[in-house]
């Protein structure tokens, strides 16, 4: 971890006069396994549809990825090789795996899907063998722009979040693996919240998604009893329950609860203890911390804590938050300011801010830990890079392995431990 008061410059300079800078991815499907077993990582991407024209942005299609690019892994040294891409020009930009690390699904974060202008998820056999995609097939996602999919805990339901459609779709999975028809669709309504976030830093234009709806993220509590998603552009967080019969979703008894004005909340983690819940605001840059009640779904806000070093001002827009797997620690992903913060949890749940590591790249859209919790994979996605650290798990901080790996517009990465055709 580079310590606080040493500059990137200052780092950059050092590790160019040593000669040590190289130019140049949860439902991870992460079961035990044993060190012989091949693992291999799955990265999303933004990708363009027409190779020939250069892409004019980075963060929508289309990008300069060329859809699902299929890495070896080391499990000494974290160091991703290349084998193989499953070449998709609709932006798979979210990607999740079943726990048998037999199924693929990804989010495709278009509005190319028939003629009401929605984007479409994708469903794909992993050869357990060597890890490459067969496609099952595509189906219609509810909306335009899914940004998210998240499996229930079942593994018999797909969940999506329509960032351009401002909804969330319930999508059932067939015994092949397949994808059916939505069970239920559901619209956000309310009232849009400020363009700027209350608890923003100072001088911050952070101003992005609050020009109407978009959900952002859905998932599962972990009994799968009921699902939660996010909707940035009405700063609140909204609680269904889950028929798993049926694949239909009711408002909960407490159905919302409301961040302040034009925070945005974007993505959220569930510590292991399944008691605390721990929501990442991309406009404010901060991290709140819930008490849930898993009886009824129920969050209770008890903490706000800024994801950036004390004193920070200007513009950051927040992207990932994740608890360590040994539940010690919570990491925070900052674009612009392009760090991961690095909190530690204490005996009730509540977050003390230890330091921030920086990225080695620009704007990190998201990042996960291996199935053994001993590397994290950053995607940049603006450098076309992911970087690789070495995790801690006493202090919880991170070390730069050295490792660059080049992808264009890396959005996600996920693992799968193969079963070499058990």
């Amino acid at each position: 971890m580079i310590p606080r008061e040493c500059s990137r410059r200052q780092f950059l300079q050092s590790a160019v006069a040593a000669g040590c800078l190289t130019h140049f991815a949860s439902g991870s499907g992460s079961r035990a396994a044993t060190p012989e077993q091949p693992l291999i990582a799955y990265v999303g991407t933004f990708s363009s549809p027409l190779k020939d024209v250069l892409p004019t942005q980075v963060d929508l299609p289309p990008g300069n990825g060329r859809g699902i690019h299929l890495f070896q892994v080391d499990r000494q040294s974290g160091a991703l090789k290349p084998f193989a891409v499953f070449e998709m020009g609709t932006s798979p930009s979210c990607l999740v795996a079943n726990e048998k690390g037999t199924r693929l699904y990804s989010a495709n974060e278009t509005d190319r899907q028939g003629n009401d202008k929605e984007g479409s998820v994708s469903s794909f056999a992993i050869d357990t063998a060597n890890g490459t995609l067969e496609l099952l097939n595509t189906v219609r996602s509810g909306g335009a722009g899914p940004t998210y999919v998240s499996l229930h805990p079942s593994g018999k339901f797909l969940f999506v979040a329509n960032y351009f459609g401002g909804s969330i779709a319930v999508l059932p999975i067939q015994e092949d693996g397949k994808l059916g028809e939505a069970t239920d669709v559901k619209k956000d309504l309310g009232k849009l919240g400020p363009v700027r976030a209350k608890n923003a830093p100072p001088g911050s234009f952070a101003i992005s998604g609050h020009d109407r709806t978009h959900a952002h993220m859905i998932q599962a509590d972990p009994a799968g009893k009921f699902v939660i998603h996010v909707d940035l552009g009405l700063d609140q967080i909204f609680i269904w329950k889950f028929d798993d019969q049926k694949g239909t979703l009711s408002p909960a008894a407490t159905p919302s609860v409301s961040l302040p004005p034009g925070d945005g909340p974007r993505h959220f983690h569930f510590h292991p203890n399944g008691k605390w819940f721990y929501s990442i605001q991309e406009e404010s840059s901060t991290l709140v911390v819930f008490d849930y009640d898993s009886s009824n779904g129920k969050l209770s806000a008890r903490q706000t804590i800024s994801t950036l070093p004390p004193h920070f001002v200007g513009s950051n827009f927040c992207s990932e938050v994740l608890v360590s797997p040994n539940g010690r620690f919570v990491y925070a992903g900052n674009r612009l300011h392009d760090s991961i913060g690095i909190f530690n949890i204490g005996p009730t749940g509540e977050l003390t801010y230890k330091g921030e590591e920086w990225t080695r790249g620009d704007y990190p859209r998201s990042f996960n830990f291996d199935p053994t919790g001993r590397f994290l994979y950053c995607c940049n996605q603006r450098a076309d890079s992911i970087a690789v650290f070495e995790v801690d798990d006493q202090t919880g901080g991170l070390s730069f392995t050295g490792e660059y790996v080049p992808v264009g517009n890396p959005s996600i990465i996920v693992f799968v431990n193969l079963t070499k055709g058990e």
